[in-house]
C-alpha cells in the first residue's frame, strides 16, 4: 500500500500576493536600504499578514533577488523604448536616456540612486544568489547600450577606435559611479560631468 505525501498545512498563496510584496520591498528597500529593511516592514507596507511572506519566498535573500528582478525589468523597460526610438539618431537616444535619468534624480532631490548600484555595495560580497542577480542585469542594460553604440558607430558618429562591447562597459561603470558620488554630495554635478566626458569626448 502507498502512502500519500502529507497534504500541505496552512494557508495557500494569493494570487498577485507575491507581486504585492515584491513592489512593496522595493520601494522600502530602494529607501532605507537591503540590510536596513525587515521583513516585518515589507508585510506591513503590503497590507498582508506576515506568514504570506514565508509562503512566496524561502528567504529575506530569495526576496532580495526577486526586488532585483522587478527593478531591473522596469529599468530596461524604458531603457528599451528610448534606446530604440527609430525618430533620433543612436547616441541622441542614448543622451536622451541619462538626460531622463538626470531629471528624474533631481526630482527625488538626489536620493535614492540605483537600486542595482545599492545592492552591490551591501550585499553582492555577502550572497552569491544576489551577486549572480545583479552581474546578469547589470550585463543585459549593457548589453542594450552596447547595441546602441554599434548602431552610432556604424552610421560613422561615433569613431570605432574601441569596440562597442568595451565602450558599453565602461559607460555603465562610470554611471553607476556617479550615482554613488551624486547620493553623497546631494548634487546632479557627478552626473553632468559623467555627460561631459561621455558625450562631449568619449563618444564625440
Amino acid at each position: 500500500m502507498t502512502s500519500r505525501p502529507a497534504a500541505r498545512r496552512g494557508p495557500k498563496p494569493k494570487p498577485g500576493t507575491r507581486a504585492t510584496l515584491v513592489q512593496a520591498g522595493l520601494g522600502i528597500i530602494h529607501a532605507e536600504g537591503y540590510a536596513a529593511t525587515g521583513i516585518q516592514a515589507i508585510v506591513e507596507e503590503a497590507g498582508v499578514p506576515k506568514g504570506s511572506f514565508y509562503n512566496h519566498f524561502a528567504s529575506k535573500e530569495a526576496f532580495g533577488a526577486e526586488v532585483i528582478d522587478a527593478y531591473s525589468e522596469r529599468g530596461q523597460t524604458k531603457l528599451r523604448d528610448i534606446l530604440t526610438d527609430p525618430a533620433r539618431p543612436p547616441l541622441a537616444r542614448l543622451e536622451a536616456y541619462f538626460d531622463d535619468r538626470i531629471d528624474a534624480f533631481r526630482a527625488s532631490d538626489h536620493v535614492r540612486g540605483c537600486l542595482m548600484g545599492n545592492f552591490s555595495a551591501e550585499a553582492a560580497d555577502h550572497s552569491d544568489l544576489i551577486r549572480e542577480r545583479l552581474a546578469g542585469h547589470f550585463a543585459a542594460w549593457t548589453d542594450l547600450i552596447e547595441t546602441c553604440i554599434a548602431e552610432a558607430q556604424a552610421e560613422g558618429s561615433v569613431n570605432g577606435r574601441f569596440p562597442a562591447a568595451l565602450l558599453a562597459g565602461f559607460v555603465m561603470n562610470s554611471w553607476e559611479g556617479a550615482l554613488l558620488r551624486m547620493r553623497v554630495e546631494k548634487s546632479d554635478a557627478p552626473l553632468l560631468a559623467f555627460k561631459k566626458i561621455v558625450f562631449g569626448g568619449l563618444l564625440a
